[in-house]
């Protein structure tokens, strides 16, 4: 019986065990050539984690439909699964990761379920009825479900004057940082000057704390900092933070920089 039930699963054009879009399935061949759109990982100039998934047909399923559901179903428990272990090993800064926080239940509980809030980008189906998924979430989720309450010490943004820059590039080059959820700058005195306590609270939901990128000429045509950004040199660490050149820190300080809650900065690292 179940011979024939497979018999009858492979005979059946993949276009037929669908409806709406989902019936435009890839041929076999087609479905091979489906390129993913990145690598599963951490993009931190895109600011989101991505996962591939995949789930196989269950050869109890009543029919070749069902089948591909319950592989898609797989699929996605897959991806979320595959999702969930890459956020652990994120850094949330130099000395903790996300998993570090996650090992407080409250926590844990909030992270799966930013997660859970991921999109599908990209499906394959074969002729057996397998499935492959391709998920992401932005860096933001992840980041605002660690830090559910504003931040204890809020960080006074300049709100005055013109606004001069569309958002900020910092030159972290030769330094050894790292990329991270929470990154901070600060000048000479230890003053934090950025931070994710500089978000607004709609940002903080839908905005990660800063892209990172390896070219500074790349970053000064990110789509985040604007036509006009910013572009300041940090010249040592402080723990997780950055220290910026004084006189960067203080033309910083100088001018309109509401830029900042909307999180438009991004860092170079090399």
């Amino acid at each position: 019986m179940r011979r024939s039930l497979w018999g009858m699963l492979l005979a059946v054009p993949l276009t037929a065990l669908g409806q709406g879009k989902e019936a435009k399935a890839p041929s076999p061949a087609a479905a091979a050539e489906v390129a993913r759109p990145t690598s599963p990982g951490v993009n931190w100039e895109g600011q989101v984690l991505r996962a591939t998934g995949a789930g196989a047909p269950d050869l109890k399923a009543a029919n070749p439909a069902q089948a591909r559901l319950g592989a898609e179903r797989a699929a996605k428990m897959d991806a979320f699964r595959n999702l969930l272990e890459q956020a652990r090993g994120i850094q949330l800064s130099a000395v903790r990761t996300v998993g570090d926080e996650m090992s407080r239940e409250e926590v844990r509980g909030r992270v799966e379920g930013a997660i859970r809030g991921y999109k599908v980008v990209a499906k394959r189906y074969f002729s057996d009825s397998g499935v492959e998924v391709d998920v992401e979430v932005p860096l933001a989720a992840i980041t605002a479900s660690l830090m559910t309450a504003a931040p204890d010490t809020a960080i006074a943004l300049n709100a005055e004057g013109a606004k001069k820059y569309t958002g900020l590039v910092v030159d972290a080059r030769g330094l050894g940082m790292k990329p991270m959820l929470a990154p901070r700058l600060l000048d000479g005195s230890g003053k934090a000057l950025y931070g994710a306590a500089a978000l607004s609270d709609e940002s903080r939901a839908t905005s990660g704390v800063a892209a990172w990128f390896d070219s500074l000429e790349a970053a000064k045509k990110a789509t985040l900092v604007g036509e006009k950004p910013l572009v300041v040199k940090a010249t040592g660490l402080k723990g997780s933070d950055l220290v910026l050149a004084s006189d960067d820190a203080k033309a910083l300080a100088e001018v309109n920089t509401r830029f900042l809650a909307e999180g438009r900065v991004v860092i170079v690292t090399q």
